[in-house]
């Protein structure tokens, strides 16, 4: 065999061989080149512990939602009385007269002027004054419907909207409630204290505005408070 015949006969037997390899393996054997990776999803754990920390999320917030609509309605509320304070009753006289304007529904509006507040203050101190207005608070709440609203809008100024009723029964209605805070008593540091009440009382009118109502409302307290002082000679 002549020489170097056989290193010829290797070198082509190579040459196939290298042709015949898998593509897979030339491809592993082509420097610079990876295989592509599929995308891989996350870990089990991961992806519930994602869910856990969104569901804690949404209760955080629902119970945020909760706190912020607690504290809107303590907004308005008399924290002395409990009962509805003058925002609070500013809003409800609003939708009250526009269900008066559309459906002529009959309402009365009755304002509430306590008669010898500030002597008590002045004699006894404003934590008995503080207890006279909490008693008159639960007397008018005994004496309205669960379908009526009484707020305090002032110092020692109630206001009280009653439905369904003409203004006979309403003027009847003031009536009794100043009997009935007449008769109340509260109790502090062993003394008794007993109070009186002027109310005017009015009927809601289907041009009325809360303003024009109010105004009209606290005119006819004047009036009562007026004549209840000239009957007993002294300024209530």
């Amino acid at each position: 065999m002549p020489k170097g015949g056989a290193s010829k006969n290797q070198r082509a037997k190579s040459g196939i061989a290298a042709v015949r390899r898998p593509a897979a393996e030339r491809e592993r054997a082509a420097p610079g080149r990876e295989r592509a990776e599929p995308p891989r999803r996350p870990p089990r754990s991961a992806a519930m512990h994602l869910a856990a920390e969104v569901a804690r999320l949404e209760l955080e917030l629902a119970a945020a939602r909760t706190h912020m609509a607690a504290l809107e309605t303590r907004a308005e509320i008399d924290p002395l009385t409990d009962l509805v304070n003058r925002r609070g009753f500013e809003r409800e006289f609003k939708r009250a007269l526009a269900y008066v304007k559309r459906y002529g529904t009959s309402a009365a509006l009755i304002y509430l002027d306590l008669d010898g507040f500030k002597p008590i203050n002045d004699r006894y101190g404003h934590a008995a004054g503080d207890a006279v207005l909490r008693a008159v608070a639960m007397v008018l709440i005994r004496q309205l419907r669960m379908s009526d609203l009484v707020a305090r809008i002032g110092g020692d100024e109630f206001v009280a909207l009653l439905w369904n009723l003409a203004e006979p029964a309403a003027e009847a209605k003031a009536r009794s409630l100043e009997a009935a805070v007449g008769r109340m008593t509260a109790a502090h540091a062993g003394a008794t204290l007993s109070i009186g009440v002027s109310a005017g009382a009015t009927m809601l009118l289907p041009l009325d505005t809360p303003g024009s109502a109010l105004e009209r409302a606290d005119r006819a307290m004047y009036a009562r408070k007026t004549s209840r002082r000239s009957a007993v000679g002294t300024e209530p």
